[in-house]
């Protein structure tokens, strides 16, 4: 009975954090505007415990920001979070696949190219969520090759904390395709095991990543506020 509780709870926190991430992605929530704790609970029929979960899960990944005393916001993107991450990310990126070119093994290179494949039938469809948690492990796969524990460790919390803004470039119309076609560049460094076109690409690929980005914040900007999410989203589930 216990670990059907405990399940259940699991259950209804996941789909709190999805209907959040979406309407933060879609817009349907904007930069500033007010999580409602209550209103969440009550249509859930749930106590408070594992919204809260919710919330500091999201807050880590750069969707919200919790205040004391005052509840949760949509946090807000900056220009300079999006230059700042990529920035980072296609330093160490940039790196991991050098090193990773050296290393990846036949059959390394067989699952990459299988995931690739299933990205490249995934952005056909338009489903962002799926694509994004393949495209993950596209980039596992080369990012363990490397053997660099410390680097693993940094860009997996660097991951973390910015996976709103992956997400959102990702979103962007035609981005999907754009990242399977760098796979395919990409994958073609990794066969010839050349490092250094494997890091020049992955940093070309960053620099696309908080490009499109940049030019899809500047574009909604300015755009009229959406519908409550909580009168829209929740009541899919």
């Amino acid at each position: 009975m216990k670990s059907k509780q405990i399940e259940h709870h699991q259950t209804l926190r996941e789909k709190i954090l999805e209907t959040i991430r979406e309407a933060i992605l879609k817009g349907t929530l904007k930069p500033g505007e007010k999580v409602a704790e209550p209103e969440l609970a009550e249509r859930f029929g749930i106590s408070r415990t594992p919204i809260r979960e919710a919330f500091r899960q999201l807050e880590s990944e750069g969707y919200l920001t919790v205040i004391p005393r005052k509840g949760a916001v949509v946090a807000a993107l900056s220009e300079r979070d999006v230059q700042e991450f990529y920035a980072i990310k296609s330093i160490l990126e940039g790196y991991a696949a050098e090193l990773a070119a050296k290393n990846l093994s036949e059959k390394d290179l067989a699952r990459l190219e299988a995931i690739n494949e299933k990205l490249k039938t995934l952005a056909t469809s338009d489903d962002v969520k799926a694509f994004y948690r393949v495209h993950n492990e596209f980039h596992e796969t080369f990012l363990k090759a490397a053997d660099n524990s410390k680097l693993y460790e940094l860009i997996q919390h660097l991951g973390l904390k910015f996976s709103r803004l992956r997400m959102a470039s990702l979103s962007v119309h035609g981005r999907m395709a754009i990242s399977v076609a760098e796979h395919d560049k990409l994958l073609d460094a990794f066969r010839r095991h050349d490092g250094k076109s494997a890091e020049d690409l992955v940093k070309q690929t960053a620099a696309i990543g908080g490009k499109v980005l940049l030019e899809s914040l500047a574009h909604s900007k300015g755009e009229a506020t959406s519908a409550s999410l909580l009168n829209k989203d929740i009541d899919a589930y």
